[in-house]
């Protein structure tokens, strides 16, 4: 098999010379961007599965760089913060991240957290492939197509949402923790903070026009985590 293919986007050397040289020891096929407009020639040139892309940078920033990634590719992105405020954090995610990072970092942290998230599949996510169908009472969740429907309309999820509402589908009623979700999801060796679940939760809820406060299909309970609401 071919290596898979990182980029590496970062205005300071020393940390791209540094991730680099680690992803290609573990086997990964690395290319460099010094800055956002070089980020997007290199991605539109390689086709990278994954992208580490640093927030702040000169020029076109990481999170409008990410923004333009989403409009052309589904490619993991792996955003690197040098402040640990979950603003910066929150507007990656929700602008289409799979994970994050703050700096400082050790170069086998993010390369454990890269191998987590390429270990998902972008087709088949917790469920596909088992022909199963969850109705929900108004929400319909098709595992197999990959396909959900609230009260007979489609929903558009990314990969991601759909992933995290097919975890919980498949169990309605029971909840889920933070932890749980993040092994189901993102793999069982996650090592990221678990706050990257409730960003998720948050985009999920709104693209099924659900309501935190009175959920029809997903609901918190507060200091465990999260479950979806058994058909009414």
């Amino acid at each position: 098999m071919a290596p898979q293919r990182i980029l590496v986007v970062d205005d300071e050397a020393n940390i791209r010379r540094i991730v680099t040289t680690y992803l290609r020891r573990d086997g990964f096929d690395v290319t460099e961007a010094v800055d956002g407009e070089s980020a997007l020639r290199e991605f539109d040139r390689i086709h990278p599965d994954l992208v580490i892309l640093d927030v702040m940078m000169p020029g076109i920033d990481g999170i409008e760089v990410l923004r333009r990634i989403r409009r052309r590719s589904d490619a993991y992105v792996i955003m690197l913060t040098a402040r640990a405020e979950e603003t910066d954090q929150v507007i990656g995610l929700t602008v289409g991240a799979d994970d994050y990072v703050t700096k400082p970092f050790g170069a086998k942290e993010l390369v454990a957290r890269v191998k987590a998230v390429l270990r998902r599949s972008r087709d088949a996510g917790p469920g596909a492939g088992d022909d199963e169908v969850f109705d929900l009472g108004g929400l319909v969740v098709d595992t197999a197509r990959r396909e959900v429907l609230r009260d007979g309309d489609p929903v558009t999820l990314t990969a991601l949402e759909f992933d995290l509402l097919a975890a919980m589908a498949a169990a309605p009623g029971r909840v889920f923790s933070r932890r749980q979700l993040l092994e189901r999801v993102w793999g069982w060796d996650h090592v990221g903070d678990d706050r990257v679940v409730d960003v998720h939760i948050r985009k999920l809820r709104k693209a099924l026009g659900d309501d935190a406060t009175d959920p029809r299909f997903v609901a918190t309970v507060r200091g465990v985590g999260y479950k979806v609401v058994a058909a009414r």
